[in-house]
């Protein structure tokens, strides 16, 4: 069973950054490709960004690139999300999900396994 855990959202003002983790439970995390998704209350969960099992390939949505960066560290089973000037539209839960996958994948009905989500917002 592989488990994830989100930590380090938080109340920010705009423009702050705000760095989240997302720990992996699994002896095989350098097998998977890891996703950031954001959801709002009534709306389906976006895309952030996906980086893949060797850390050598990110993807971003538009409205987070250059603000945002993935990155992850496999001998410590996790994956961080920084995200810089942060704005109030970037108010949401995010999740991290995991794949078994050796590329990267976008889309959210391809994870297998989720986290429990970590709030962020952001006033302005």
């Amino acid at each position: 069973q592989v488990q994830l855990v989100e930590s380090g959202g938080g109340l920010v003002q705009a423009g702050d950054s705000l760095k989240l983790s997302c720990r992996v439970s699994t002896r095989t995390f350098k097998m998977y490709c890891m996703g950031w998704f954001r959801q709002t209350p009534g709306k389906d969960r976006e895309f952030v960004g996906a980086i893949n099992w060797s850390g050598t390939r990110t993807t971003y949505d538009d409205s987070v690139k250059g603000r945002f960066t993935i990155s992850r560290d496999n001998t410590q089973n996790t994956v961080y999300l920084q995200m810089g000037a942060l704005k109030p539209e970037d108010t949401a839960l995010y999740y991290c999900a995991a794949i078994y996958y050796d590329d990267i994948k976008t889309v959210a009905s391809a994870y297998d396994y989720w986290g429990q989500g970590t709030q962020v917002t952001v006033s302005s």
